[in-house]
């Protein structure tokens, strides 16, 4: 009875946060979505042509990209939990990572409690609780951050940094990483149980994080380049790394658009803020199509687990 209670209770504040999420969210998606109105006002002709410019096999392949980078990353969790000596089949995870990439699309934590709920819902027995697989997700955002601060140098530019912030960034990543992998050495049960990947498996899950870096540099490039913004690959990272640190706050779809005309907005406000938007259409189609497939292999999986046995009557001589 008391467990019962206490069940509520938790899945009653879960809810309760998911809805200040949500709200954060919208409330953020319509104070930068209205100052990038603000912005383009007078633009739109502009704005308008550059959008319809973007070839659609461009934008096709940004979709495959962006696809590639949701498997590779998915992969790589896949190599965290497993790592926790969990036994959850691959295609059940895969199923959940679906679910929460697509509500990604809204908010990045939002995501993340939808991956790690749809799991536990479909794999309660099999996969790792809630605090292992929260902890699970701390050695990927560690090799994102590192890479942020290794290629931190392409905001100095744009953003009028200190040439020494990339140099303290790359120093204090360095730290973490380190005590990081102490950390998994020394605590292996419960919470800690989500680091043992750093211990092993690690090569295989930084390459598979690199293989979605490098594919989601190649999107916003591809994208950039083909709707006439003439940028380097560096661009391409900066941009990325500009959607990486704007993606933890609740701004929801505008952020393509919002972290595009921040970092490269002297190629022109209209032209960047078409490239995010196309890269934000873009990433949203990918999620969609990850989790059409997850939800129709749910659904199949489902039938056949139900479908009843067929027997067939021995015959008589």
């Amino acid at each position: 009875m008391v467990g019962d209670i206490a069940l509520g209770t938790q899945r009653s504040v879960r809810a309760a946060s998911l809805r200040r999420r949500a709200l954060l969210t919208i409330l953020g998606a319509c104070i930068v979505g209205g100052a990038l109105v603000v912005e383009l006002a007078g633009r739109r002709g502009q704005f308008t042509a550059a959008l319809h410019a973007a070839p659609i096999g461009i934008l096709a392949v940004a979709t495959a990209l962006q696809i590639v980078a949701l498997l590779s990353r998915t992969e790589a969790w896949y190599v965290c939990v497993r790592a926790t000596g969990a036994t959850v089949a691959r295609r059940v995870l895969y199923r959940a990572a679906g679910v929460g990439y697509l509500a990604s699309v809204v908010n990045g934590s939002l995501g993340l409690a939808a991956r790690i709920t749809s799991l536990r819902r479909s794999a309660p027995e099999t996969s790792p609780a809630i605090p292992a697989l929260l902890a699970a997700e701390v050695p990927i955002i560690s090799v994102e951050i590192a890479l942020v601060a290794i290629f931190s140098f392409t905001l100095v530019g744009p953003l009028g940094l200190p040439w020494w912030v990339p140099i303290i960034a790359i120093a204090i990543t360095a730290a973490a990483v380190i005590g990081l992998r102490r950390v998994s050495d020394r605590r292996r049960l419960g919470l800690w149980s989500g680091l043992a990947v750093m211990r092993s498996g690690r090569g295989r899950m930084i390459v598979l994080v690199l293989l979605a870096v490098c594919a989601q540099i190649a999107r916003n490039w591809l994208v950039l380049r083909g709707i006439g913004v003439h940028v380097s690959v560096l661009d391409a990272i900066a941009l990325l790394i500009a959607m990486f640190t704007l993606g933890q706050l609740p701004i929801g779809p505008p952020l393509g658009a919002a972290a595009a005309v921040l970092i490269l907005g002297a190629h022109g406000v209209a032209l960047t803020a078409a490239a995010g938007v196309l890269l934000t259409v873009t990433a949203t189609v990918g999620s969609i199509c990850y989790a059409s497939w997850a939800a129709l292999d749910r659904l199949v999986a489902g039938r056949i687990a139900v479908s009843p046995e067929v027997t067939v009557a021995p015959t008589r001589a």
